[in-house]
């Protein structure tokens, strides 16, 4: 079952396009969205959350049609972003006070729990949290009206390395409950490399993929050799290459192929996900 299903979904800018995106986002799963910044991510959850209107295509969140059952879905949605949209007089708790009425499932306990747990006081205001703390603000706010889906944009930029991993801990956590399922859009990859099971890949407002991580792992090859290999023909099957005074190194998507040409020749190992990142957006080559 998907927890999203996005058809056809465009948006042009004079600039930039989001182009024809679609996806299958699974239900109980974490799916990581990656890409370099300004290539569309964030254009395209606004698009799904109702917040960006697309020009053309169709979103539907949790078995619904955005955004016509926009108030039903957001009832059952939580969302987390880089941006803090929260009045910055107010404190924690007048702010929770404003919020928590718009929540049929809102659970006080849970969300005291959660500000215990993150250090932060309730008489504190907005304006004096830092960009961590406004983070744990909304992740408390997210996690405490029972949220079957949670989409974070960009939640750990600017956090410290102890709580963004007690962030990843946490989602762990959330996943126990299998009808819960996470959008974690990121250009941090080592986050996703440690919790995500689907990785959509957007590169210039376009699909690269949206695959299991462990398939994308088992498919992708980094390949590092000798420059006198790389004439026109061995070329063409590198997504990118980076050369240097002694050498190439270089992405290929057919790990079969890259074993027949490279073995013996050459040093194949298992890229990340930043080398896949990295590799598919200097080449440019898009391959949905």
């Amino acid at each position: 079952m998907n927890a999203i299903e996005v058809r056809k979904l465009t948006k042009k800018y004079p600039l930039f396009t989001v182009d024809q995106v679609s996806l299958d986002v699974k239900q109980g799963y974490i799916t990581g969205i990656i890409g370099p910044n300004g290539v569309g991510k964030s254009t395209l959850i606004k698009m799904i959350l109702g917040m960006v209107r697309p020009d053309s295509g169709s979103v539907k969140i949790l078995g619904c049609d955005m955004p016509r059952d926009e108030v039903a879905i957001k009832q059952r949605i939580a969302i987390v972003s880089d941006d803090c949209f929260y009045y910055e007089h107010l404190t924690i708790s007048d702010t929770k006070k404003m919020i928590a009425p718009f929540y049929k499932k809102w659970d006080e306990k849970k969300f005291n729990n959660y500000l215990e747990q993150f250090e932060l006081s309730p008489k504190k205001k907005i304006v004096d949290l830092s960009k961590g703390m406004k983070i744990k603000f909304a992740l408390a706010i997210a996690l405490s009206h029972e949220a079957e889906l949670l989409i974070m944009d960009e939640p750990t930029s600017g956090l410290d390395p102890i709580f963004r991993r007690e962030l990843l801990d946490l989602l762990a956590d959330m996943m126990q409950d299998e009808k819960n399922t996470i959008i974690f859009s990121t250009h941090i990859t080592t986050d996703l490399d440690r919790i995500a099971d689907y990785i959509t890949f957007i590169d210039r407002g376009r699909l690269v993929f949206n695959e299991a991580k462990d398939d994308i792992m088992e498919r992708y090859v980094l390949v590092k050799g000798d420059r006198q290999l790389l004439d026109k023909d061995i070329r063409n099957h590198f997504i990118g290459i980076r050369e240097t005074g002694v050498g190439f190194e270089g992405l290929v998507d057919e790990r079969q192929e890259a074993e027949r040409l490279f073995d013996g020749y050459a040093l194949l190992e298992k890229p990340s996900l930043e080398d896949i990142m990295y590799f598919t957006a200097k080449g440019g080559r898009v391959h949905a």
